[in-house]
Order: structure tokens, then sequence, then C-alpha cells
């Protein structure tokens, strides 16, 4: 896999990115590409029924509206979030989303830490609290969005929120949880794992 580096990124400027990927991949123009990035503080939500609930009050924090399933999240800087452009053949979503955890529990082992799957909720969890999250859409077979990973971000985004549907105290992160790292560190054992792909 192919990976773009974009630094901090507007969430519009990532989501118009990935479309523009997503069109050459289906037409076959490019590999399976990765955009790896960093927004500014953004809630998006995805096409659950009930996500619009789950937005408690944004404040001034930008929401958007966009494909990926799941509920509602939250964005900001201390995240790495990764959003494979990816031709599923055979389409497998579910293990397409299992890949995507195993690469941040990969991720985390490689930090010396033990994180796990939820086989209730989607994403990552370390000591009983969640420090990833997926999100997928799917286009003729093409993925996008991806998964977020919570190195060292202010958590405070979570509290406007129930992500996920759940109770934001059982949000954290890499540092939250002792775990000694630098977001541009695990940015790069990122990359090194959807290299890999």
């Amino acid at each position: 896999m192919q990976v773009i580096r974009a630094g901090r990124l507007a969430y519009a400027a990532a989501w118009d990115r990935q479309r523009e990927l997503v069109e050459a991949r289906i037409a076959g123009l490019i590999p399976d590409t990765a955009l790896v990035c960093e927004h500014d503080p953004v809630y998006t939500l995805g096409r659950r029924r009930d996500a619009r609930r789950n937005l408690l009050d944004p404040g001034d924090t930008p929401v958007f509206e966009v494909e990926r399933g799941g509920d509602v999240t939250w964005h900001g800087p201390g995240q790495v979030v990764a959003y494979p452009i990816r031709l599923l053949e055979p389409l497998d979503l579910n293990a397409h989303l299992r890949q995507l955890e195993a690469l941040m529990i990969g991720v985390c082992a490689s930090l010396g830490v033990v994180a796990v799957r939820d086989e209730r909720n989607a994403g990552v969890w370390l000591n009983g609290r969640k420090i990833g999250s997926v999100g997928v859409a799917c286009r003729r077979q093409v993925t996008w969005h991806g998964l977020a990973l919570n190195v060292e971000p202010d958590l405070s985004g979570f509290r406007r929120i129930a992500p996920c549907g759940l109770d934001a105290v059982l949000l954290s992160s890499l540092a939250a949880e002792g775990v000694a790292c630098e977001r541009d560190g695990v940015e790069l054992r990122v990359i090194e794992a959807l290299t890999a792909w």
C-alpha cells in the first residue's frame, strides 16, 4: 500500500481527498493508498440512525455527516488518523474492519502494550477503555474512511458526545493509560504497518 503522509489536514480537505482517491482507485489509476493525517477538532456523524442523538453539545466545533458506518465520533490533535483507500476482492467489510483493529493492536504491541478487541463494541481497547476507533464506507468494492488511534489528544472533545453510543469516560488514549509515546512516533508505526498490507 502506498501512503500519503498529509500532516495536519482540515477534515473537509481530507474528506475531499479521500473521494478523489476512491475514484482513482475504482478507475485503476492508483494502487491501494492510505491517507494518514491529524485533524483540527471536528465531530463526524456516521450512518447509524441515532448518531445525531449522541451528539450532545458540539459547541463551536464543526460537524460533518459522512458516509461511513457507525455513530458520532471526535477527531482532533493528538490522534493518528488513517484512511485506507483499498480495493477489497472479495468484498468483506467485516474482515477489513478487523484488519484495521489488528493494525492498531499491532502498533500497541510494538510499544509494549497489550490492546484488545471487544466483541460487543468495534475498536481497540486498553485497560477496559477505548483508545482506537474504526468506521468505513465502500463504493464499488473500494473502501474509505478508516481508523483513529488516540495517542495523546485532549479527551475533553469526547465529553460533548456519547461516542459510538458509549459513555465518554470509556474513551481514553495511550498517554492517559500511561504509555510513554509521542504522536509522530506512533504515526510512523502506523505507516509502517500500512505499507506492509
